[in-house]
């Protein structure tokens, strides 16, 4: 280790190597770069391009677009119909029937020989519609032909289970059901129609019947 006096001695010669301003004398390389430093010029860029303009493009149009909102429309509405449907069901139950709906003559029909539990798995959805007729704006004969031709096609593409709609008669003169009674009529008349009952409310209600017909053939 360096005795104290050998450090004094030190820092002695190294104050007397230094110019008088206390600042260590710059490099060669220094002083070459100072002397090819450019002067300093301040460059005013809004006064230098002030007559230069723009260049417009011919084929772009501008278009107003409306900011959007800052509200989250589709979450509120989603949220609301999920409230909505957490109150009420996404659809009633396949067993809700219309008032006084059972009271009516030829509300349901089922063939001789099969058992009775067949109507209420019919009237709960066992078998998934498959089909659909809709006769509105159909005259009676209109409608025995197109049921007819409805049927046939249900049997050639094997399905089990149709719906066909009858309309509740609101439109016809003097709000009577021309059809509805017409169409049961019919269906008992096949021999492919095993059962018929009124459809739920949510899926037509009085103004339409859910059809079984026989399985296809094998």
């Amino acid at each position: 280790m360096a005795k104290l006096s050998e450090l004094r001695a030190l820092l002695a010669t190294a104050h007397k190597a230094a110019p008088a301003s206390g600042k260590a004398a710059p490099s060669a390389t220094a002083r070459k770069l100072v002397r090819h430093r450019p002067a300093d010029v301040d460059i005013d860029l809004a006064q230098a391009f002030a007559d230069v303009e723009p260049l417009r493009s011919p084929n772009r149009a501008p278009v107003a677009r409306a900011r959007p909102a800052s509200l989250p429309a589709k979450r509120l509405a989603d949220e609301a119909e999920a409230l909505a449907m957490s109150k009420h069901g996404v659809e009633p139950s396949p067993a809700n029937w219309d008032v006084g709906q059972e009271l009516e003559a030829e509300q349901t029909f089922l063939r001789k020989g099969l058992a009775g539990d067949v109507l209420t798995r019919l009237r709960r959805g066992h078998w998934s519609v498959q089909g659909e007729l809709d006769l509105h704006r159909l005259n009676r004969d209109e409608a025995r032909d197109a049921l007819a031709d409805f049927i046939n096609d249900a049997r050639n593409y094997g399905w089990r289970c149709v719906r066909v709609v009858h309309g509740k008669g609101l439109s016809s003169p003097n709000r009577e059901p021309v059809l509805k009674a017409k169409v049961r009529r019919w269906l008992t008349q096949r021999d492919e129609v095993l059962a018929y009952c009124e459809a739920p409310r949510h899926a037509g209600g009085a103004g339409a019947v859910l059809v079984l017909l026989k399985a296809p053939r094998a």
